[in-house]
């Protein structure tokens, strides 16, 4: 990824410029990666309706100049057009002035052949350069030369576009400054219990993760999983949080445990993959579709073992480091299963301090008394404490 300013204009007006040669990526690529940008509320800018000339005129060199960040898409005809040639020149000069943070995508082309202009990517340029000045040729071959030579992404590299597409989206967020989410911030104790749970993963280690929260309903397991799942999602190009497990697929009398298995494990894939359509005919399929992949799974409110046991040996073929969170009032599905659970976090009770923020908070809506209710409200919180 390139590296980011630290004085970035504060004037910008756009958040993402994209560069790229419609013949090539509009349709299919380039579609996939304005949804997954706009997915992460990120104002793009692309000049689709805009009519091309023979050079960029004022106020495209503005949109490029007010934009935060500018993805280029290196695809095999880029360099057939010299519109793209003059965006790339402009994008380049903003890098230079310390105003844009740029992040190539080198499409199905390799980067040495657009900083050498060689094969095909050099035919293209060629064909380009006819009838140009020399300072104008002279201007574009510096400018593929320097956006060539900037850590970006080859798709040759990547298994898949959509986990491509979503590490390109991460790491601009991540540019762009975006905070994790603090949704969560006024539950009193949840920080302190994130971090114990957290210290357990090692994300960089090459082991898997299966994390078990466990605790009595109403104390906050579903909170705390919600919170892991926000801050740890934007690293994982594959992620679901399944809620409520226990009222989506309860188990009557004449239940088939068989067709109960694949209906949780196609609910699963289909928001994993974000697809409606997947058919899942028998217990193989989650473990044949997410082989290999770096997956984050959090499975709330688990209360028998059945709905563990379809999934229990998929976790031996997904990638290094992806987590499993399970969430259960009952500590026996996790021990029922054949599933390496590596750590069971039990979730504590508040205490007496968090107990009194809690009060406060549905009380008076701050996390502490409001004047002449200070002793009250110690009280109450005494008495909770005691119960508990």
């Amino acid at each position: 990824m390139a590296s980011s300013s630290s004085s970035l204009a504060c004037s910008c007006l756009y958040q993402v410029f994209l560069s790229f040669r419609g013949y090539d990526v509009r349709k299919d690529f380039l579609s996939h990666v304005r949804k997954e940008l706009k997915s992460k509320g990120i104002i793009v800018f692309i000049d689709d309706e805009m009519k091309r000339g023979q050079s960029i005129d004022s106020e495209l060199i503005g949109a490029i100049r007010q934009s935060r960040v500018a993805i280029v898409f290196l695809s095999l005809n880029y360099t057939s057009s010299s519109w793209c040639l003059d965006e790339l020149v402009e994008i380049m000069k903003c890098r230079k002035e310390d105003q844009q943070t740029v992040m190539p995508i080198f499409y199905k082309v390799d980067p040495s052949d657009v900083s050498d202009q060689i094969n095909k990517v050099g035919e293209a340029f060629e064909n380009t350069c006819k009838g140009k000045t020399e300072e104008v040729k002279q201007a574009w071959r510096q400018a593929l030369k320097d956006v060539a030579g900037i850590a970006g992404y080859a798709s040759s590299n990547w298994e898949t576009e959509a986990e491509m597409i979503s590490k390109v989206a991460s790491d601009v967020t991540d540019v762009l400054g975006f905070t994790r989410s603090n949704d969560f911030d006024e539950f009193a104790g949840i920080g302190a219990r994130i971090t114990e749970i957290k210290s357990k993963l090692i994300l960089q280690s090459e082991e898997v993760k299966v994390i078990g929260i466990w605790g009595p309903a109403g104390i906050g397991k579903t909170i705390t999983a919600r919170v892991l799942y926000n801050q740890l999602s934007p690293d994982f190009p594959f992620s679901n949080f399944l809620e409520n497990i226990r009222g989506s697929y309860e188990k009557s009398s004449d239940s088939n445990d068989y067709q109960l298995k694949l209906r949780l494990q196609k609910n699963i894939l289909s928001k994993i993959f974000k697809k409606s359509d997947i058919e899942v005919h028998h217990l193989g399929v989650a473990q044949e579709m997410l082989s290999g992949k770096n997956v984050l799974v959090v499975l709330d409110e688990v209360d028998d073992w059945w709905q563990l046991e379809s999934l229990a040996n998929i976790h031996r073929y997904l990638a290094p480091g992806r987590i499993v969170i399970i969430t259960t009032e009952d500590r026996k599905p996790l021990k029922q299963l054949r599933l390496e659970i590596d750590h069971i976090y039990k979730m504590k009770f508040p205490t007496s301090t968090e107990s009194l923020q809690i009060f406060c908070q549905y009380a008076f809506g701050q996390k502490s008394p409001e004047k002449g209710f200070e002793m009250l409200a110690e009280e109450v919180t005494g008495l909770s404490v005691i119960f508990l």
